[in-house]
C-alpha cells in the first residue's frame, strides 16, 4: 500500500518512529482516572466536566473537549484522534497525563476538519514527543542531495483533503493557522501505523465530508469514527466539502461490516462517536438504519413531485427527532432535510440510487 506524505522530512518522521517500535503485545493496562473539574458552561458533556472513561485495552475516551477525544497509550508512546477544541487543549493534556507520564504523544489523528475536533492540534503537537534527530541534527537524506529537518513534537495525520481545508478555505469557512494543519496527509483508502497493535485508519471518500478518517484499534477493538457518528443530533454533511448521505450510509455500511458483537449485539467492537456515549455495533446500526430510512422517505417524496417546503411539511425525521432533532444551532433538522432533498433531487434515477445501502 502507497503512503503519499506531504514532504521528504515527513517520510523520515514516520521512518524514525517505526525503527523506535518493538513488537512486544499489548501495552500494560492503564487505570482511568477523573482529570480535574472544569466549570466551564460550553462544554459538551452531561456534567460539565472533562471527563476520562476507560473504553476497552489500551483505548479510552475523554469528554467534554469538544468532540470526544480518543486516546491509546501504547508501551512506547501515545495516539490521540480527534485533540478536541483549541481552548481545552490544558485539560485534554492534563487528562492524557492522568493516564501516564512516561509514554509521549507522537501521533495526532484527525478524522475531519472540523474545529471542534482539530482545534487542539497545534498544542498537543508542540507538547508531543520529540523524535530523535530533530531540529539540531539535520539528516541528508540519500539520494536528495538535502538536509531534512524533523520538526519538534508530535505528528499530525489526517487525510490530505482535510489538509485542503484547513489550507485552503472556501466560502465563508475560516482562516486556519497554519500550526494546526496536519504534518503528514495520506491519500489512499487505508493507511496503517502500530503501537502495540494494528491502528487502521479508513477513509471513505464522501461522507461527513470528503476528508473523514474513521480509525479502528485492532487489538483494542474500539473504534473512533469521528463525525460519521454523532450520538447528540442528525450528522452533518458538508456538501460544500464533498459529503454526500448516500456516501454517509456507505460509510456507516462498512464500519459495521468491521465491527463484531459480543451477545446479542451488545459488547465486542466499541464505538467512540464524535459526539455522545460510547457504543457498539448496535448504536452504528440504528444510526444507519435513522439515516437510511429518513433518505428514502425523502426519496419517495421527491418522487411524487413534492416540493422541499412540502416535504419538510410531512415531517420525514419525526420519530426520530425525540434523539437527535434541534431547532436551533449551527445544523438544524431543517438543514439535515434540505441537504438531503437536494442531493437526491439530483439524482436522475431516485428509485435505486447506485450508493448507500439498504438496512441490514
Amino acid at each position: 500500500m502507497t503512503k503519499n506524505l506531504r514532504t521528504g522530512a515527513s517520510v523520515l518522521r514516520l521512518t524514525l518512529a517505526f525503527l523506535l517500535i518493538v513488537v512486544v503485545g499489548t501495552g500494560r493496562s492503564v487505570s482511568a482516572q477523573q482529570s480535574q473539574n472544569s466549570t466551564r458552561p460550553d462544554q459538551k458533556s452531561d456534567n460539565g466536566k472533562i471527563e476520562v472513561l476507560h473504553v476497552q485495552g489500551n483505548v479510552y475516551m475523554i469528554a467534554g473537549a469538544g468532540a470526544n477525544v480518543t486516546v491509546q497509550v501504547g508501551s512506547h508512546f501515545v495516539i490521540v484522534v480527534d485533540p478536541g477544541l483549541a481552548e481545552m487543549s490544558e485539560q485534554v493534556l492534563a487528562a492524557i497525563r492522568s493516564l501516564t507520564t512516561k509514554q509521549g504523544i507522537l501521533f495526532i489523528i484527525d478524522t475531519c476538519a472540523d474545529p471542534d475536533h482539530t482545534g487542539g492540534n497545534e498544542a498537543l503537537s508542540k507538547a508531543g514527543w520529540l523524535l530523535p534527530n530533530g531540529s539540531q541534527n539535520p539528516i541528508e537524506v540519500k539520494g536528495t542531495g538535502n538536509p531534512l529537518v524533523p520538526q519538534p513534537g508530535a505528528s499530525i495525520l489526517a487525510h490530505e483533503n482535510v489538509l485542503t481545508a484547513m489550507s485552503q478555505p472556501i466560502g465563508n469557512e475560516p482562516k486556519v493557522p497554519s500550526g494546526m494543519w496536519p504534518t503528514d496527509a495520506y491519500d489512499t483508502d487505508l493507511w496503517r501505523i502500530y503501537n502495540d497493535e494494528g491502528i487502521f485508519m479508513y477513509h471513505p471518500p464522501a461522507a461527513h465530508s470528503n476528508g473523514d478518517t474513521f480509525v479502528l484499534f485492532r487489538g483494542s477493538d474500539v473504534l473512533s469514527s469521528g463525525d460519521l457518528v454523532n450520538l447528540l443530533g442528525y450528522p452533518v454533511i458538508n456538501v460544500q466539502r464533498g459529503g454526500s448521505v448516500n456516501g454517509l450510509i456507505d460509510a456507516l455500511n462498512q464500519m459495521i461490516d468491521l465491527m463484531e458483537p459480543k451477545e446479542y449485539e451488545e459488547g465486542g467492537t466499541y464505538l467512540i462517536p464524535g459526539h455522545g456515549h460510547i457504543g457498539d455495533r448496535h448504536d452504528v446500526v440504528n444510526y444507519r438504519d435513522m439515516v437510511t430510512i429518513i433518505r428514502d422517505r425523502i426519496r419517495y417524496l421527491i418522487s411524487q413531485g413534492k416540493t422541499l417546503e412540502q416535504v419538510k411539511a410531512e415531517k420525514p425525521t419525526f420519530d426520530y427527532d425525540v434523539l437527535y432533532g434541534t431547532t436551533t444551532g449551527p445544523w438544524t433538522t431543517d438543514m439535515f432535510i434540505e441537504t438531503i432533498y437536494r442531493e437526491l433531487s439530483k439524482s436522475k434515477n431516485q428509485e435505486a440510487p447506485k450508493a448507500g445501502g439498504g438496512l441490514e
